[in-house]
């Protein structure tokens, strides 16, 4: 009672949320348990060579599987779209899902691919970020006019 971060009773396809500041969060799906240790499934561009700070882009990240803490300590279940979208079936289409992509390059992106798009892409199919809705409007227009002459 009055936790934040109480630890709950986990099932693989969950999506865990792992805060970082003000804004925004670090998302990945618990994968489940390989010899008693709990895992993580996350899109990280922790180790990628290409970031490009100011456009919050990364070249060359990766969806990782790590232990969870390793990855945090502080984290909550935030299965944020269950009211709106059925969670896809773990075993037969996240699991797959998550092998295929382990080790492939992917562009990472604050705006169209972050690690919330892809967990939530991988629980319900979708690529949704409630966390970016929220700070577009203010993001938008600092990118409005470099895009329309052609700097982006």
């Amino acid at each position: 009672m009055g936790l934040k971060y109480s630890r709950p009773k986990l099932f693989p396809g969950d999506i865990l949320e792992y805060p970082r500041n003000k804004y925004f969060s670090h998302f990945g799906i618990y994968y489940g348990e390989r010899d008693g240790v709990p895992y993580v499934a996350h899109l990280t561009s922790r180790d990628s060579e290409s970031k490009l700070v100011l456009f919050g882009r990364a070249l060359r990240s990766e969806v990782k599987l790590d232990p969870v803490e390793l990855v945090g300590t502080k984290y909550k279940v935030n299965n944020m779209l269950d009211g709106s979208f059925p969670a896809r079936d773990f075993p037969s289409l996240v699991k797959p899902a998550i092998d295929d992509m382990l080790g492939r390059e992917v562009t990472f992106d604050i705006l169209f691919h972050n690690s919330e798009h892809q967990a939530t892409l991988f629980r319900y199919g979708v690529k949704k970020s409630e966390q970016i809705e929220k700070v577009y409007e203010h993001i938008m227009p600092a990118w409005k006019k470099p895009f329309e002459k052609r700097q982006l």
